[in-house]
């Protein structure tokens, strides 16, 4: 399917590697040009370079912080001064710390809270005026699994992320007359670098190997295994399109079959 993405820009936040980095492959696969950013300079240069001699387009690495606004403001502004343009946004970041209420502190819920909403917020309100000068735009959001369907262990995840499908609902209806749409991918266990981290503190927890919690989670999902970080990305991909441009509003939950709820 041709989906008219050729030589709009995107911007990728936290894509040197897993979902982030899936979504910037797949929007470089149509001709997307790209500004991606991460912390780890090293990680995005080289993510950078593959995803250029993958595909040949253009790709701005940026060394940013999503937690700080200003770091955040500075990956904006290059991108402009380098594109002229952004068409495409994908807000993405780092889960936020883990654990039980007990045992979080103040600093690493403020933490999960600047990384995982603020971000978004600073992010898409930077971007929007820009899309609605240009009367277009797609404004795309990796959040996760845990804002349809609470995880015990993600309490901070768990309690901001449905706080952003109640944003992006907001803004697909006022932005919608510029020709924005503002859409939520809900995503279930994807084999990344997060999952494989959670799952090793999980099956410690069981007493299991990583791979024996890996098998055992498998099985809570209709489709009988987990995702792979592309099939994430071809989603966003379509949603960035004009294929899309009567989508907006809307969270896609692409887990699997594993969320139980129907709303």
């Amino acid at each position: 399917m041709e989906l008219g993405l050729k030589g709009k820009v995107a911007v990728v936040a936290a894509a040197s590697q897993g979902l982030g980095k899936a979504a910037a492959f797949s929007l470089a696969k149509e001709g997307v040009n790209l500004a991606i950013c991460s912390r780890n300079e090293k990680q995005l240069k080289a993510t950078a370079e593959e995803i250029v001699k993958a595909t040949g387009v253009k790709v701005l690495p940026v060394v940013a912080d999503l937690s700080n606004e200003k770091e955040i403001e500075k990956f904006i502004q290059v991108t402009i001064k380098e594109f002229g343009r952004i068409d495409i946004l994908v807000n993405n970041a780092g889960g936020p710390p883990t654990g039980k209420i007990t045992a979080l502190s103040d600093s690493e819920w403020e933490k999960g809270y600047n990384l995982t909403l603020m971000s978004m917020v600073r992010l898409t309100r930077m971007v929007l005026p820009i899309m609605e000068k240009q009367q277009w735009g797609r404004v795309t959001t990796i959040v996760s699994i845990t804002a349809k369907e609470p995880i015990n262990d993600l309490l901070i995840s768990s309690t901001i992320r449905p706080g952003i499908l109640g944003l992006s609902k907001i803004l697909s209806n006022q932005y919608a007359k510029f020709n924005i749409t503002v859409n939520t991918i809900c995503p279930g266990f994807v084999l990344t670098q997060r999952q494989e981290e959670l799952s090793r503190s999980r099956s410690a927890e069981k007493n299991m190997t990583t791979e024996e919690y890996l098998a055992e989670s498998a099985k809570s999902i209709p489709i009988g295994r987990l995702g792979k970080p592309e099939e994430i990305g071809d989603v966003i991909a379509f949603l960035s399109s004009q294929r899309a441009s009567f989508i907006t509003g809307t969270n896609i939950l692409v887990d699997g079959g594993q969320t139980k709820g129907i709303a």
